[in-house]
């Protein structure tokens, strides 16, 4: 997948000294990748959509019909809130080995705070907050670059793939001269 600056720079911390607010950095063999900023705002985005479904009244939950491509070009039904909560704690469980996921599992799924954390799982606080920021910018990249439908944006998620159309305009039709047009 290819990282564009266009699509980092609203996500990138403006004092983040790494790619000072542009999003983007050079990776090995002069590849641009996206910085960590970027893919820890990527995940919070997602857990705050994570939280905003899970903390929804059941009751408000809606059945939505959408539509399904290929060549039969048929329409199924789908609870996206369901199904975007499903998709983020699976990919948290796939993409997360064992002390990650139990780091995760306690800080954000449970709503531990880092002082509890840390003396649940026996290490000091700078561990703890390196531990986190390492796990959201895992996930980040994830969610963004999990092909063919990953949980970032949020929108292309929940409303489908937008495309943009560019209009042009029309080409003025008339006669094409047979030489150009002699000097005066």
């Amino acid at each position: 997948m290819e990282w564009t600056r266009s699509e980092t720079l609203g996500l990138a911390n403006v004092q983040c000294t790494t790619c000072h607010g542009m999003g983007l950095r050079l990776g090995r063999r002069g590849k641009e990748v996206p910085c960590n900023c970027v893919l820890r705002a990527i995940f919070r985005a997602c857990f705050r959509k994570f939280r905003q479904c899970a903390e929804k009244e059941k009751h408000l939950s809606q059945c939505t019909m959408q539509f399904t491509g290929g060549r039969e070009r048929s329409m199924t039904w789908g609870r996206k809130d369901e199904e975007y909560i499903a998709d983020f704690l699976l990919m948290a469980r796939r993409v997360l080995d064992e002390a990650e996921y139990r780091i995760f599992r306690f800080h954000y799924l449970m709503g531990a705070d880092w002082r509890l954390c840390t003396l649940k799982l026996k290490m000091d606080r700078g561990d703890f907050f390196h531990w986190l920021y390492r796990i959201e910018a895992r996930l980040g990249r994830e969610f963004r670059e999990q092909e063919p439908y990953g949980l970032f944006p949020l929108d292309e998620y929940f409303y489908g793939a937008t495309r943009d159309v560019v209009a042009r305009m029309p080409e003025k039709k008339g006669p094409k001269p047979l030489r150009p047009p002699m000097a005066a």
